[in-house]
């Protein structure tokens, strides 16, 4: 099956995921940073739309783009931006960060050159009609258990935000 987007709206997806992880880790103001990191979260959601994924393209969205960057803003709110501006802003192991970086540079670099060759055989085709329906089934049938105590975990976590938010004001 051929894809749904050419080859220039991957890269136009790529580069504004990329460009919002750049600009998540160079603004000094955090809200910004909230604000490029839900752009990073868009291109992400487009780029699974891209590979036929829409469950979880409107998981990204609504999960993560919506509801977490929520919560992050939530808590950039209740801290104190002033007491932060005025910390140090790099740590004593910058030296560390710096060779992780130049080594995930070279594995970038090293996977970009042998290309296909990494890839055993060809792909499998992916069944893209019942995608929703079967995560669903699993989810709601299987593991019904696991994601009533997941959404337990949840709203005991929104119960102590609002604890910890009110004892503040």
């Amino acid at each position: 099956m051929e894809p749904v987007a050419t080859t220039f709206f991957f890269y136009l997806l790529a580069g504004l995921a990329v460009l919002g992880g750049v600009l998540v880790i160079t603004r000094r103001n955090p809200v910004h940073s909230a604000l490029a990191l839900i752009l990073t979260l868009l291109a992400l959601a487009g780029l699974y739309l891209m590979l036929y994924a829409p469950f979880v393209a409107g998981v990204q969205i609504i999960l993560y783009a919506g509801g977490i960057m929520v919560l992050f803003l939530f808590v950039i709110m209740l801290v104190s931006i002033e007491k932060a501006g005025r910390e140090e802003q790099f740590n004593k192991i910058w030296l560390v960060g710096l060779l992780a970086a130049v080594a995930l540079g070279g594995l970038l670099v090293a996977v970009y050159v042998k290309g296909r060759s990494l890839f055993a055989g060809p792909l499998i085709p992916m069944p893209e009609q019942s995608n929703t329906q079967e995560i669903g089934q699993m989810l709601y049938g299987n593991y019904l258990f696991a994601f009533e105590i997941a959404s337990l975990l949840l709203l005991v976590a929104i119960i102590g935000a609002v604890v910890m938010a009110k004892k503040r004001i």
